[in-house]
């Protein structure tokens, strides 16, 4: 699943054997019912997979996702090179439950701090439901590992940071304040989340809500000292005058 956010693109690498549902029809009825066909196989093998590594967890085989799917390795292997490929579509299927749970609240019409709190709580409430594939993509070990991380993980945080940037900049704008700062706090905060959430993987010291009120109060105090450093004091519990919003859409639909 490739996204869009204001002028930023990511570059997926799909594999060119393989048909993907950006794809235009051409015109040929049958053959474009078989693409959409295998697009479809495609997709709930994926859905396999990842009820394959909540068992199996980050070190599952294919042989693991074909029993899952009730298909043999050979009918797996039709819709995926290989493992690498399988772990990039895995990659991009979590990226897409991330961003349909996360945009939202970063755009949702709230006052500051539920904002930040229910933003945060999507990307918390994600890697909860899906420890492994998180495990799975942002860790390193095997060579196929590798490369997913270096194609999904990394834009994914380049992709929520320039978001953050956005809107962050159009918020000081808007208050009359220096956007510079826009882009390294958006940066230092998608990094002080991954690796809480990292943390919070192998620990679970405390509750899902816990972590998301702490972190809410950090960014928060954050945000609220430099806007009083400024002479300009924003309630936390108020929506602000102008709601700003990140757009991000699917790259199929921003052709």
């Amino acid at each position: 699943m490739t996204w869009v956010i204001e002028r930023v693109k990511r570059n997926s690498k799909q594999s060119s054997k393989h048909p993907t549902a950006g794809e235009a029809d051409t015109g040929d009825a049958r053959r474009d019912r078989w693409r959409k066909h295998r697009i479809a196989r495609r997709a709930e093998f994926v859905e396999a997979a990842l009820r394959a590594l909540d068992t199996h967890g980050p070190d599952l085989g294919m042989e693991d996702v074909a029993a899952e799917a009730g298909v043999t390795k050979p009918v797996l292997y039709r819709h995926f090179d290989d493992k690498a490929d399988l772990y990039v579509a895995l990659g991009q299927r979590g990226t897409e439950i991330l961003f349909q749970r996360l945009i939202p609240a970063i755009n949702s019409e709230l006052a500051p701090v539920p904002r930040i709190r229910m933003a945060l709580d999507a990307f918390f409430s994600v890697i909860e439901e899906h420890p492994n594939l998180y495990r799975l993509l942002a860790r390193g070990g095997l060579q196929e590992k590798v490369v997913v991380k270096a194609d999904v993980v990394a834009e994914d945080k380049e992709l929520i940071a320039t978001a953050l940037t956005a809107l962050l900049g159009d918020y000081m704008r808007m208050f009359n304040m220096d956007s510079g700062a826009a882009e390294p706090w958006a940066h230092g905060i998608v990094g002080m989340v991954q690796s809480t959430g990292e943390w919070w993987l192998d620990r679970r010291s405390m509750g899902r809500d816990s972590v998301v009120e702490y972190l809410t109060q950090i960014i928060w105090a954050a945000i609220d000292g430099l806007s009083r450093q400024q002479g300009i004091v924003i309630d936390p519990n108020l929506p602000l005058e102008e709601n700003k919003v990140v757009q991000m859409r699917k790259e199929s639909e921003a052709q």
